[in-house]
């Protein structure tokens, strides 16, 4: 596990998978990889067809690890907390299920992917769902330079009515 230099806080896991004959298992997730955390309570699995982004989402409370099972994936975060050492620091990677990575994803920070093929992406949360800690910057915000990797994505209506990152509030920014 190391940290992600451009957002503080996130972590990338390196996973190990063994194979065999049969096939391969690979152990995805320990809490004990984060004794500081929050245990996560609540997992949940999404699967997105080719050509869609998804985010960019964040919470103010809630903490996300994330793991692509299979297909392809362009992982985004960007440092929306006001006072981090990463302040508006981006990142992103592409993801496969064939990679083995696992990524953790802190409160206040942006996070979003794109399925660049059809994708299936498990990810786990330390909260339960929370309607009102359920925030978003819009995907395309200029002022973010995010490269999603697609052309014309099919985007969600929640997503493609959220606020540009200049038009949030003192109350809708994270705090480091």
């Amino acid at each position: 596990m190391h940290s992600i230099a451009q957002v503080a806080g996130a972590k990338l896991v390196n996973l190990k998978t063994n194979l065999d004959l049969r096939g391969s298992f690979t152990e995805t997730y320990r809490q004990e990889w984060f004794p500081e955390l929050p245990p996560m309570i609540q997992s949940n699995r999404s699967d997105k067809v080719a050509n869609c982004v998804v985010g960019l989402h964040y919470h103010l409370f809630q903490a996300d690890y994330w793991y692509v099972v299979a297909g392809r994936a362009r992982i985004v975060l960007y440092d929306l907390r006001v006072g981090s050492p990463t302040e508006k620091g981006l990142w992103s990677q592409d993801v496969s299920g064939d990679d083995s990575i696992g990524i953790y994803v802190p409160p206040g920070v942006g996070h979003g992917f794109s399925s660049l093929t059809d994708l299936t992406l498990y990810y786990q949360v330390d909260s339960y769902y929370n309607p009102e800690d359920e925030l978003g910057v819009l995907w395309n915000d200029p002022d973010l330079g995010i490269d999603w990797g697609l052309v014309d994505p099919v985007i969600s209506e929640r997503d493609s009515k959220c606020k540009l990152f200049s038009q949030l509030t003192r109350d809708e920014l994270p705090r480091f």
